[in-house]
């Protein structure tokens, strides 16, 4: 489905690999070698982007703004980037159809992803098979590195480097030690809340005490008491948007006074309005690395000029990985797809989310603190 860019449950992992595998066959090309190759006499320089669905708006303009400020730029030897935009909605492996589409039919250099990690997975296989880069904006989960794969690459601190701040910050800064932690029972909650609880038992910190939201959906109202129960001095959330609003506007009703922290997850501007962004205001503490250059300061400036409002964490971090993708693509200087793979690993960009460099299994490496939310970004740390 082609989206206009101005406009689960989670499966055992036996029968995910299985379905994984069904769908990646289903619609490989059977000359792979042949048409996986860009056309590098086309007339514009593709590069593709998927998102959940149509409203997935803050993504594709952060994707947009890249594309048009390279362009403004003069594009690469006078050809001009173009953004082919895919839409993930419909039913189970739509994701990995509309990337197989976007490699072999629209035969793009590159791949930017700004969805969930179960998706993720199967672009990642697909990119895989077709030797194309993916270049993840969203997703947070460990594991898409873990596999080892030279064309994945990730412009978003993953679980694990999340994790190792928010314990930082939590036992070994504040020295808070009853952690009550609030989790969602989607695919990226259940993940995120995973490595977190492993990255505590490694580090030897007291276990938090566990809660799902699940269970109080339909009395709300109880949650806050029973982490006031627990005696906890700190509460951590790794929830959706929509379930972490509810979620610190209780909270607050009870006017309990416990440091919030929380995943990337909760700030998605797709999902919130401004309006219920500011409720993290100043309340709401996340890893992230230094967004106060003024890269940042630039973006924030041509993205409101060019879209009337402010960007958000999603349309950020679609920017960035753009702009990454294009800096690569640049320095590879042709559709050479081993070539923008080996300038990704060896590139150090300075973009609007902070300095942008990837270790060898493709996650972005550098400090990730913590940070304070004031509209729906990281501000500061005080």
């Amino acid at each position: 489905m082609k989206v206009n860019p101005d406009q689960t449950i989670r499966l055992p992992k036996l029968v995910f690999q299985v379905c994984l595998t069904v769908v990646i066959t289903a619609f490989a090309c059977p000359d792979i070698l042949v048409c996986q190759i860009p056309d590098n006499n086309a007339a514009n320089i593709k590069i593709g982007i998927l998102v959940p669905d149509s409203k997935s708006i803050a993504a594709m303009q952060g994707a947009e703004l890249a594309v048009r400020e390279a362009n403004e730029k003069g594009g690469l030897n006078g050809r001009h980037f173009e953004l082919v935009v895919r839409s993930m909605e419909g039913p189970w492996g739509t994701g990995s159809k509309e990337a197989v589409n976007l490699i072999f039919e629209e035969k793009v250099w590159a791949l930017l992803g700004s969805h969930d990690g179960r998706n993720a997975h199967l672009v990642e296989q697909a990119a895989t098979r077709s030797i194309v880069v993916f270049m993840s904006a969203w997703t947070s989960d460990p594991t898409l590195s873990q596999a080892f794969v030279p064309w994945f690459f990730n412009c978003v601190p993953n679980d694990n480097q999340q994790a190792a701040s928010l314990i930082e910050e939590i036992y070994k800064k504040r020295k808070l030690s009853k952690v009550a932690v609030v989790s969602g029972d989607d695919y990226d909650s259940k993940i995120a809340l995973d490595n977190f609880l492993k990255s505590v038992k490694k580090s030897g910190k007291p276990d938090p005490v566990k809660f799902s939201y699940d269970n109080y959906s339909l009395k709300p109202d109880a949650l806050p008491d029973e982490i006031i129960k627990a005696d906890a001095n700190c509460i951590v959330l790794f929830c959706q948007p929509s379930v972490s609003i509810k979620i610190v506007q209780q909270i607050r009703q009870k006017k309990m006074n416990q440091p919030l922290f929380g995943s990337l997850m909760l700030l998605n501007e797709n999902e919130l309005s401004p309006q219920e962004l500011q409720v993290y205001d100043n309340i709401i503490s996340i890893p992230s690395g230094d967004w106060s250059g003024p890269e940042n300061l630039a973006f924030r400036q041509k993205f409101q000029n060019t879209y009337y409002r402010m960007p958000g964490m999603v349309a950020s971090y679609s920017y960035d990985g753009m702009s990454v993708l294009i800096e690569a693509i640049r320095d590879a200087g042709s559709s050479d797809r081993e070539k923008i793979q080996k300038s990704l690993e060896n590139i150090r960009y300075k973009g609007a989310t902070g300095s942008i460099q990837f270790d060898d299994k493709g996650n972005r490496s550098g400090n990730f603190k913590m940070m304070r939310i004031k509209d729906g970004v990281p501000v500061s740390s005080e």
